[in-house]
């Protein structure tokens, strides 16, 4: 599965790289942050979790550390790589523990909602 590729555009107009195959992440689990209408929550900021930013989803009622096998969800740790709700990246940004991004990851939507120039400045080199 290392060659699938995505007609979505990345925040360069490019096309959208996967984010994380183990754990498999993204709205439809197939490892890349694509999104389409129905994807309420919009999971298009590939991110780098950390504890900081876990326990912070955890204090606003989104719990990303317990599995729930009953929605093949693993439960993360500091070090996966996580298609993350836009507006909760940016919530974690004002609240200084926005988890780190691969901009090359991130869905071209998420310029939406955040400046390509904000996500530059949390990007992993």
């Amino acid at each position: 599965m290392g060659t699938a590729t995505s007609t979505q555009k990345n925040v360069y107009g490019k096309p959208l790289q996967p984010c994380c195959m183990d754990p498999v992440t993204g709205f439809f689990r197939d490892g890349f942050c694509h999104t389409m209408d129905n994807d309420l929550g919009r999971h298009i900021v590939c991110a780098l979790m950390t504890e900081e930013f876990l326990n912070f989803s955890l204090s606003k009622g989104n719990d990303l550390i317990t599995p729930n096998l009953e929605w093949g969800f693993p439960g993360l740790k500091p070090g996966d790589r996580w298609c993350l709700c836009a507006e909760r990246w940016k919530e974690a940004l004002k609240a200084g523990v926005a988890p780190p991004v691969f901009l090359e990851a991130c869905h071209q939507q998420s310029l939406d909602i955040i400046p390509l120039t904000i996500l530059q400045q949390h990007a992993m080199h």
